[in-house]
Order: structure tokens, then sequence, then C-alpha cells
């Protein structure tokens, strides 16, 4: 596991029983011994408005960071996801959006495994100007067949 999912998972333990947390951007990185710039990576990538979270950002002193978890349903983040991919979408950006998708029930594991092998690089063995939009493509018309009536 890459440090940045260990600092992801890590988060999102903390919102077992809340829906919304503060952390110390300072801390967390002392405590995963990596760089601040670490966390606001994680955070940047790991959640987003189109993942379920609203995320305020305070500077200095140590570096004070807020992420509410919104409550949605299934239909409405699913809605939200395909609103948001846009024109292009690399391999990475969908297991992210996977992962996110499994850790909220919105899909069960058979979803996600055929989500991930449909939209991986060994299925698209096309050019790589074209590799992300076809794969967007993809994506997106999977996920509108989830969405519920």
């Amino acid at each position: 596991m890459r440090i940045s999912d260990i600092i992801e998972d890590f988060i999102k333990e903390m919102f077992d029983d809340t829906d919304f947390i503060e952390i110390q951007r300072n801390d967390l990185a002392q405590h995963f011994n990596c760089v601040p710039s670490q966390i606001n990576y994680v955070i940047s990538t790991r959640f987003k408005p189109s993942q379920g979270y609203y995320v305020e950002s305070k500077r200095g002193g140590g570096g004070h960071i807020t992420i509410k978890r919104i409550n949605t349903t299934k239909s409405n983040a699913l809605m939200h996801i395909i609103s948001s991919i846009g024109d292009k979408i690399t391999a990475q950006e969908v297991d992210i959006f996977i992962r996110n998708l499994l850790s909220k029930d919105y899909i069960n594991r058979n979803e996600a495994k055929l989500l991930k092998v449909a939209t991986s690089d060994n299925v698209l063995t096309i050019s790589n100007d074209i590799k992300d939009i076809i794969r967007a493509k993809i994506f997106k018309n999977m996920l509108i067949n989830l969405v519920e009536d």
C-alpha cells in the first residue's frame, strides 16, 4: 500500500462516528513521517466535493484543516461523479473513485472489479493520446447504469 492510501484510510477512519473532523497538517505529517505537502496531496485528491467531502484549510500555526463529509444518496453521488469527470480520466483517478464508492457501499466488490477491469490500461490498448478520453466515456456509461431510478 502506498503512503497516500494509508493516509487516506487513516483520515477516513476518523469519520467513523462523526461527519466532520479537524486535523493539523504538521501533526499528521509527523505521524506518518512525511512532508506536509504529502498530506495536502492526499486531501486535495481524495477528499473532493465530487467524492463527498468539503474541505476548509487554514494556513499558519501548523495548518488546521476541517473536512466535512457530505451525506448523499447513491444516485446523487453517482450523478455528481459523472458530471465531475469531464472529457478525460486516468486509471489512477478511476481507482480513487472506485475506492470511495466502495467505502460508502454505493457499489459492491463485483461492481468495483468490473469498473476497474473495463477501464484498465490492460484493456485500453490504444494510443495514449485518446486512452483517457475513451476511459472517461466507458466509466461514465458504466456509472450511469448503476444509477437507480
